[in-house]
């Protein structure tokens, strides 16, 4: 049975604030410093929330947001700066110290690495940058297609908005890329295909991590609706799940960006 969404909302108010109270006492008595600050760069809808629970099935590593789909943006003290604030536009200034404060009350700093995963950081890079010492960066990106048809059936976007975004998204990510030689990239695919590859680079770069449980199950949003699952390649049952009509929509926008989607390995798909 479903929680009514008031119900809903009240009971994670009060699993913060009470988080928060826990955290209070053991970052006051047992927190460490020199922390590790992890960034995960992914648009969404790309696999970002499955990344987040592998991750944080290291036992040195702390998420500061375990509810939904884990952003640190959604916190309540940060979500009207963050979330509600333009949050997928360029030029907004966030006030970075502060919101740095707040995510360490939701912290475990006894923990080494501290982790974040918003979506919209992959625009602030060099901000994070600025405010976070000792940051390391795993970004991901996902066939668009796949994306798109996450976009549409999840937010009810028209096939136009899905696909501009996406590219947009795509764009963000190559500068990323560019301008960030240190910035651990992998494709949703490789992810999904090649996991324990994928793992021993992320282990490589942050040797702190230690053992990640590749074989467990996770509850990351899946159109199956299934409550958890392993890791799995979904990119051809949602692909498939686009229309003739969409697919051409689609291309319309793709089919002007050819060298981006080429740039990370992506192709138009040929309308059905």
């Amino acid at each position: 049975m479903k929680l009514h969404s008031s119900k809903k909302w009240y009971l994670h108010l009060l699993y913060y604030k009470l988080l928060k109270l826990s955290r209070f006492f053991t970052n006051n008595f047992f927190g460490i410093k020199n922390h590790k600050f992890l960034f995960i760069l992914s648009p969404p809808f790309c696999g970002s929330t499955l990344l987040n629970q592998l991750l944080s099935t290291s036992k040195t590593l702390s998420c500061n947001n375990h509810l939904g789909v884990r952003e640190g943006q959604l916190l309540p003290e940060v979500k009207d700066i963050m979330f509600y604030n333009k949050g997928w536009h360029e030029k907004v200034n966030y006030p970075w110290v502060k919101i740095k404060q707040i995510w360490m009350k939701y912290w475990d700093q006894r923990k080494k690495i501290l982790l974040d995963k918003t979506t919209t950081n992959i625009m602030r890079v060099s901000e994070i940058k600025e405010t976070f010492n000792n940051s390391v960066f795993i970004a991901m990106v996902r066939n668009p297609y796949a994306q798109v048809e996450g976009l549409i059936r999840r937010t009810g976007a028209t096939v136009e908005y899905a696909a501009k975004f996406s590219l947009m998204c795509l764009q963000h990510q190559r500068d990323n890329k560019l301008n960030n030689p240190d910035i651990l990239f992998f494709t949703y695919e490789d992810f999904c295909d090649d996991t324990l590859i994928v793992i021993q680079k992320i282990q490589n770069v942050i040797p702190e991590i230690g053992i990640l449980k590749v074989d467990a199950k996770f509850s990351a949003h899946n159109f199956k609706n299934n409550s958890k699952m392993k890791i799995q390649n979904l990119n051809s049952e949602k692909i498939a799940k686009l229309d003739s009509s969409q697919l051409k929509e689609i291309n319309e926008y793709f089919s002007k960006e050819i060298d981006l989607l080429d740039y990370f390995g992506y192709s138009i798909l040929q309308h059905k």
